[in-house]
């Protein structure tokens, strides 16, 4: 039997790695299903997903050096993507939705994003006040470092 990709097999979990389980096929032969081909969602610990002895479904997704590359994931359905979700991720800092486009809740629900307007104009006083600004902190930094060698100076220089 020859194996080519997007073959679909049935077989056995010979045994499980941290980095993936072997699986044994048939005609003797064994493949491996990598961690991140285990399942649609995050893999931490593959143990939480197949056992030793246990009977899958597996694709075959490459072929390299006589190895034998599986995936579980690719036969099942892929999750729908929550249109609902939260503009947040776990750790409280808000997801980015690309460029200067408005999600899907901004822009009343339609599915197509579209572009935000850009900021007005800065007035002629504002861009007055940001180059002054830069302008009295380059400066403020460049007499700080000439006063902090003008110092070091005058304390290595030998009294006579």
């Amino acid at each position: 039997m020859e194996l080519t990709v997007g073959t679909v097999l049935e077989g056995k979990v010979k045994s499980i790695t941290n980095f993936g389980a072997f699986i044994s096929l048939p005609e003797n032969k064994t493949g491996m299903v990598h961690i991140s081909e285990v399942a649609n969602a995050y893999v931490s610990d593959i143990r939480q997903h197949l056992t030793e002895g246990q009977d899958v479904k597996v694709m075959v997704i490459g072929t390299e050096n006589g190895k034998i590359n599986l995936s579980i994931k690719r036969l099942e359905p892929k999750p729908q993507r929550d249109a609902g979700r939260s503009n947040f991720r776990a750790g409280g800092s808000p997801r980015r939705e690309g460029g200067n486009f408005q999600n899907r809740e901004q822009s009343g629900g339609r599915s197509q994003r579209t572009p935000v307007p850009p900021a007005a104009p800065k007035t002629a006083d504002e861009l007055f006040e940001e180059k002054l600004k830069a302008f009295m902190s380059e400066s403020d930094s460049k007499l700080s470092s000439i006063k902090a060698y003008s110092d070091h100076r005058g304390r290595n220089r030998r009294r006579g």
